[in-house]
């Protein structure tokens, strides 16, 4: 199987996705397949949904988006193109997938596949629904993908390398049990914003986007600001105000009405807005509906504190302050280049080939 048929499989992949990336799902007469495969996936967006209320179709919407626009042809080729990935020696590779946000796993299945080798996929229960439905289509598209993709509730067996996700705790028993295998094990990471209380109104509004989307329950999700002495949180509530009726959302409520009850009890200090609360904690991870913050006095300072604390941080939010930070707004908007952890899948992949 040829490269250029793996890339034009996830291209179709993509123009598939995009009838359903929108708040009207729309059937396109262009689409390869579609009549086998496009009610289908309608039922497949509302199991989704239903088996899982953190799963709304908003949030399922967004992240289709996002892959339909991954998913072209100058993103597919910039992305490749510093690799030779021509006569790869195929191996199997497992992924045991987390079920936080939809399709949270899609990143690795298509670093597999596209590397050029086979794919042993071991779902979340939580997100269980989409991708062995479009695994289905990609094999109808491009036949040569039969027999290179699968997946298990058991046990894994029978592959050659790991990429596994999931909490600190299970992160060590991956490390233990995969340790004679090549692999990229990956546990709890958080991001963080800083602000400098010069930030615009916009720009605090295009923050909002990296906390609330997916009810923040993402690694690339913002869990913490780092703010200056003194600073002033009127324009941050007011720029935040308009994702107001995510309170309305039930399991969203249930944790805000509980972490509320627990820091009133607890008599900590904190600021809310009636579907925000915002607490002085040096964590870096902070529970659904709670913001941590945390002072800095000098950013020089700040930044070798967060390089020391890298391996606990997935993205840092900023503007024109540090070398590799993500523009505000834009951290569940990850380019194909934008690797979990800071580790290449790709260059993984081909190192076990």
């Amino acid at each position: 199987m040829q490269l250029e048929e793996r890339i034009n499989a996830f291209i179709k992949l993509g123009e598939f996705l995009s009838q359903f990336s929108n708040d009207v799902v729309t059937k396109k007469e262009t689409i390869e397949c579609n009549d086998l495969f496009f009610d289908g996936f309608k039922h497949q967006l509302k199991l989704a949904e239903e088996h899982n209320g953190w799963f709304t179709q908003e949030n399922i919407r967004f992240s289709l988006k996002s892959w339909v626009e991954a998913l072209t042809q100058s993103n597919l080729n910039k992305w490749l193109e510093p690799y030779c990935l021509q006569d790869v020696d195929s191996k199997q590779v497992a992924i045991i997938m987390a079920g936080n946000i939809p399709l949270v796993g899609f990143h690795d299945f298509l670093s597999v596949l596209i590397t050029g080798h086979r794919v042993l996929v071991k779902q979340s229960s939580n997100d269980k629904h989409l991708l062995p439905y479009l695994a289905k289509y990609l094999e109808y598209i491009e036949p040569h993908f039969k027999g290179r993709i699968s997946f298990t509730e058991e046990k894994l067996e029978h592959f050659d390398a790991v990429i596994a996700t999931g909490s600190n705790n299970t992160a060590r028993y991956f490390e233990y049990y995969f340790k004679g295998k090549p692999s990229i094990i990956r546990n709890n990471r958080n991001s963080v914003a800083v602000l400098t209380g010069h930030e615009t109104t916009d720009d605090l509004k295009n923050l909002s986007e990296d906390i609330f989307r997916y009810y923040g329950l993402g690694c690339r999700n913002v869990s913490k600001l780092f703010v200056p002495k003194n600073y002033n949180f009127d324009a941050f509530f007011e720029s935040i105000y308009h994702w107001h009726p995510i309170i309305e959302e039930t399991k969203y409520a249930n944790n805000y009405d509980y972490n509320k009850a627990v820091y009133l009890m607890s008599e900590f200090d904190m600021l809310e807005n009636g579907f925000l609360m915002i607490k002085e904690d040096t964590s870096y991870a902070s529970p659904i509906a709670t913001l941590f913050y945390e002072y800095y006095e000098d950013v020089n300072l700040l930044k070798e504190k967060l390089s020391t604390d890298s391996q606990q941080i997935q993205c840092i939010v900023s503007k024109g302050i540090f070398e590799n930070e993500v523009p505000f707004g834009a951290t569940q908007k990850p380019q194909l280049w934008d690797y979990a952890d800071r580790v290449n899948s790709v260059e993984f992949l081909l190192s076990i080939s």
